[in-house]
C-alpha cells in the first residue's frame, strides 16, 4: 500500500506539469469564434455606394435649338425657252460658270416647215379656193350695197326714201365691207399655208434666238441637254450664285415660337474643319406637318439664316448641302450651373443628392435654362456642392457614398 501510494505521489507532479501545458490552449476556439464573427460583421456591415460626382460651379451657358438643316441658294433662276423651234444642243454642265448678260445658256433655231403629202396639199388647195371663190363673193356682195347706199343717198337728197331707209342701206354697205375684208384675211391666210409647207424649209430670213444669263454665277442644273423640238416655256437650266447661300432649319413649332430673327446660329458638320456662322432672318409665319423616323406627326417650322461667314471660307459648300444648326435661344457669359444628369423630377419639383460628410442628402433646387448637358440653378446649391450624377433608384437620402473618379 506504501508503494501504491509512492507511485501515485511520484506521477502527480508529471501530470500536474502536463495539465498546465494544456489549459493555455483551452481559449483558442474562443479566439477563431470571435475572428470568425468579426468577418461575418464586417462582410455583412453596408459599405458606401460608389457613386460619379460633378461640382456645382460658375460659368457661361446658353440655351440652344439643335436640328438639321439644308443650305440653298437665295435667288434661283430657270432658264426657259422663250419662243418656240429647234433647241440646239447645251454645251453647259453643272458647275460652270457664267456671266450676267453675256454667257449664251441656249440657242433656239425657228421652227422647220413639214412638206405636205399629196392629200394634204390637195386639201391645202381647196381651203385656197374656197377663199378665193369668198373673196369674189364677198367683193360683189360689197360693191351691190354700195351702189344701193349711193342710190339712197340720192333719194333721201331728192326726198323720196326716208333717213332710216338710208341708215338701213349705209348699214349694209358696211357689213359687206367687214365681209369682203374678212374674205380677203383668210385667201392670204390659206396661200401663206400652202406656201409655206410645200417649200420643205425654214422660213427665210428668220434668226436663231439666243437665251442669256440674267445673273452671274454657276449652272446649278440643267434640264434638256440634247437637240429637240421645244416650245416656248420649256425649262432648259437653272442657274445662281452659289456664294450667296442661305440656311433652311426645320425645327418643333414650339421652338419656333422662342427663336427671334437675329439668333446666333452655328452650322456644324457641314465638312469644314470650323463650324460656319449665320443669323436668324426670320421664322416662316406657317408651320407644317410631318413625320418623323418614329411614325410620329410633328408639327415643324422653317427658319431662315443668312450666312454670316465669308465666301472664301466655305468655297466648297453649295446649294442643298446638310448641315448641323445649333440655334442660339439664350445665354450668359456667368450663372451657377451643374451637370444636367444630376437633377431629377419628383412630382414638379427639382431635386438633386448633394455629398454631406460621406452622405448622400436630398435637397430641393430651382432650375432655370438649360444647354442639354447643364442646367442653370436658381436656388439651393451653392458653389463647389458635390452632387450626384444619374443617381439612379438605388441612393437614397442618409445613405453612405463615396465618389468614384470617371
Amino acid at each position: 500500500m506504501d508503494a501504491s501510494i509512492k507511485s501515485d505521489n511520484a506521477r502527480q507532479p508529471g501530470e500536474r506539469r502536463n495539465n498546465q501545458r494544456r489549459r493555455p490552449r483551452r481559449w483558442i476556439p474562443y479566439a477563431g469564434a470571435l475572428v470568425l464573427l468579426g468577418l461575418i460583421v464586417f462582410g455583412l456591415w453596408p459599405q458606401p455606394i460608389p457613386v460619379e460626382t460633378a461640382k456645382v460651379v460658375s460659368g457661361p451657358l446658353r440655351a440652344t435649338v439643335n436640328e438639321e438643316g439644308e443650305t440653298r441658294i437665295k435667288e434661283r433662276f430657270v432658264i426657259s425657252a422663250t419662243v418656240t423651234g429647234q433647241l440646239r444642243r447645251v454645251p453647259f454642265k453643272p458647275g460652270a460658270a457664267v456671266l450676267a448678260g453675256e454667257t449664251v445658256l441656249a440657242v433656239i433655231d425657228p421652227p422647220a416647215s413639214t412638206p405636205l403629202d399629196p392629200r394634204t396639199r390637195s386639201a391645202a388647195e381647196a381651203r385656197r379656193d374656197a377663199a378665193a371663190a369668198n373673196l369674189e363673193k364677198a367683193r360683189a356682195t360689197h360693191d351691190f350695197a354700195l351702189s344701193e347706199w349711193k342710190r339712197s343717198e340720192r333719194l333721201y337728197t331728192e326726198g323720196t326714201v326716208s333717213e332710216q331707209e338710208l341708215e338701213l342701206a349705209q348699214w349694209r354697205e358696211i357689213s359687206a365691207a367687214r365681209e369682203k375684208a374678212a374674205a380677203e384675211s383668210a385667201l392670204r391666210q390659206a396661200e401663206a399655208e400652202l406656201a409655206d409647207f410645200a417649200s420643205g424649209s425654214a422660213h427665210s430670213g428668220a434668226r436663231p434666238v439666243e437665251v442669256k444669263s440674267p445673273v452671274t454665277g454657276r449652272v446649278l442644273r440643267v434640264f434638256e441637254e440634247s437637240t429637240r423640238p421645244v416650245i416656248a416655256g420649256t425649262p432648259l437650266l437653272e442657274v445662281g450664285d452659289p456664294a450667296d447661300l442661305e440656311v433652311v432649319i426645320e425645327v418643333l413649332s414650339r421652338d419656333g415660337a422662342v427663336i427671334q430673327a437675329g439668333a446666333k446660329v452655328e452650322l456644324e458638320q457641314w465638312g469644314g474643319s470650323r463650324p460656319l456662322e449665320a443669323r436668324v432672318r426670320w421664322v416662316e409665319p406657317a408651320a407644317f406637318t410631318k413625320i418623323s423616323a418614329l411614325g410620329v406627326e410633328e408639327q415643324r417650322v422653317n427658319v431662315i439664316a443668312d450666312l454670316v461667314t465669308p465666301p472664301d471660307q466655305r468655297v466648297n459648300l453649295g446649294d442643298n448641302f446638310r448641315v448641323e444648326a445649333r440655334i442660339v435661344t439664350w445665354e450668359t457669359d456667368r450663372t451657377l450651373k451643374v451637370s444636367a444628369g444630376a437633377l431629377f423630377r419628383r412630382g414638379t419639383e427639382w431635386q438633386t443628392f448633394v455629398l454631406e460628410g460621406g452622405r448622400a442628402r436630398l435637397r430641393k433646387v430651382s432650375v432655370g435654362r438649360s444647354s442639354g448637358t447643364e442646367m442653370q440653378i436658381l436656388e439651393g446649391l451653392n458653389e463647389e456642392d458635390e452632387v450626384v450624377v444619374y443617381p439612379g433608384d438605388r441612393i437614397r437620402d442618409g445613405l453612405r457614398v463615396r465618389p468614384i473618379k470617371i
